[in-house]
């Protein structure tokens, strides 16, 4: 019979986190598209959206407003109406994660938006903090 220590030790092998691995689970997808003419043409937006698991209307306005272009949802696709390098859009899209995304104090994605009255709150499921956060975009 193996003792306790044994166990314990195995079961941390079992579930050690690789040498090479930095910690970083929310890494967020590079934006992907492409221009036509004076038009942006972003193909994996919605994923992005997704993968942060936040509302696409809320995601899209806040880069809408934060890029000062107007720009319409067109199937799976979001289409720009001006031209923009992808790095500006994935410093906005990082930023957007930052603000509405990732919690101030433990710095885990695990954060869901709750609306109290007119406030707008993250209220984090991994630690339980609770911060307020710009309700108008």
């Amino acid at each position: 019979m193996e003792s306790y220590e044994e166990m314990l030790n195995e079961a941390f092998e079992k579930v050690k986190r690789p040498e090479n691995s930095n910690g970083e689970r929310s890494e967020i997808p590079k934006i992907e598209g492409h221009i036509e003419g004076k038009k942006t043409i972003l193909t994996n937006f919605f994923q992005i959206a997704e993968h942060l698991r936040r509302n696409p209307e809320h995601f899209q306005k806040f880069i809408l407003r934060e890029l000062a272009a107007s720009g319409q949802k067109e199937g799976d696709r979001l289409v720009l109406n001006m031209k923009v390098p992808s790095e500006k859009i994935n410093q906005k899209i990082e930023q957007y994660a930052k603000e509405f995304v990732i919690c101030r104090e433990c710095g885990k994605p695990d954060t869901e938006l709750i609306k109290q009255d007119r406030l707008l709150f993250m209220h984090c499921l991994a630690c339980g903090a609770k911060h307020s956060v710009r309700s108008k975009i």
